[in-house]
């Protein structure tokens, strides 16, 4: 317990650092408006992907269906956020998304969850439409195709900043756990870790839920800084973005996820002047990384402060030992 408070205590540290270095690049003035919508939505990004990598990557379930748990938590915020337009509104949207988006994952995730493979992606996928066509059908709450707009603007890149290192540290921390190495011995042989006892179905819907809540948060996030909703921006496709993201960086890799979300923000930051050649250079290095690193940037590598806290005590160690001959 005492060395997972300090591992946790170290993570504080770096995530405390980053904070002050954007902070003081936003004070500078470094950061104008531009860069500031680039860095909220790879900050949103980097909620999903882990969030996905955590049901895709580790428990090894296949999900198509992050969109619509995004939608849910996008219209939960907007909806609450302009009935009672303060951040206390928006929170309790935030809340409101997380908690529906957690049931609907629970529900649909015991009976699916026992498929496998592309009958479970066809399955989570077939949820996602079904939740985007009953926010299309739901005129007298969610203005059906319309959408919502005219959303205060709550979301800010600190509170995206904040949001995302929780998630880090929810899923690093949940993946070390007893129930994390549960989730791991499933996706590693799921036959071999019934047979040692482990209730496969109850790690699978668990980290699928936990995928979903996560989702859902990023879903009131970008819903706060965009300030306005439509059905039309969580269909199949943004699941499949969320999905490239995970695969670039290395499925069940947080660090890979976090790494992915980084660099494929930046390059579309920096193809935006290219028009419709932004879309074929961005295809085209997804090609080439999956030719040259078809496992993704990192694999199945993972940045560890319990590595490199153990790295640099070794190192002290030998230096007194080699002073003390």
């Amino acid at each position: 317990m005492k060395k997972t408070l300090k591992y946790n205590l170290i993570w504080l540290a770096l995530i405390v650092g980053c904070y002050f270095i954007l902070f003081m690049l936003y004070n500078l003035g470094i950061i104008d408006l531009f860069l500031d919508n680039a860095i909220v939505n790879i900050g949103i990004n980097v909620i999903l992907a882990v969030g996905l990598n955590l049901i895709i990557g580790y428990s090894g379930q296949f999900s198509l269906g992050h969109a619509g748990f995004m939608a849910i938590g996008a219209y939960a915020g907007a909806i609450l956020g302009m009935q009672l337009p303060t951040y206390g509104g928006f929170f309790l949207g935030m809340l409101a998304g997380v908690v529906i988006s957690g049931v609907v994952a629970l529900a649909v995730g015991i009976p699916t969850l026992r498929l496998k493979g592309d009958y479970l992606a066809i399955a989570t996928l077939g949820v996602a439409e079904i939740i985007r066509i009953l926010i299309v059908n739901m005129d007298g709450i969610t203005n059906g195709p319309a959408g919502i707009f005219g959303i205060p603007q709550y979301t800010t890149w600190e509170m995206v900043f904040a949001f995302a290192a929780l998630t880090i540290l929810i899923v690093v921390n949940f993946i070390h756990s007893g129930p994390g190495r549960a989730v791991l011995s499933v996706r590693e042989d799921e036959i071999a870790a019934e047979s040692m006892g482990v209730n496969t179905t109850k790690y699978k819907v668990m980290a699928f839920v936990i995928g979903a809540m996560t989702a859902s948060v990023a879903g009131t996030l970008f819903a706060g800084y965009k300030q306005s909703v439509f059905p039309g921006d969580y269909g199949f496709m943004k699941s499949v973005d969320i999905l490239i993201i995970v695969v670039f960086g290395g499925m069940g890799s947080t660090t890979g996820a976090v790494l992915a979300a980084i660099v494929l923000g930046v390059m579309n930051t920096l193809l935006q002047d290219t028009g419709s050649l932004r879309m074929i250079i961005y295809a085209l290095a997804l090609i080439v990384i999956m030719i040259f690193k078809p496992g993704g940037l990192l694999g199945t590598w993972e940045f560890s402060v319990k590595g490199l806290f153990h790295k640099f005590t070794k190192k002290g160690a030998d230096a007194d030992a080699s002073v003390d001959r």
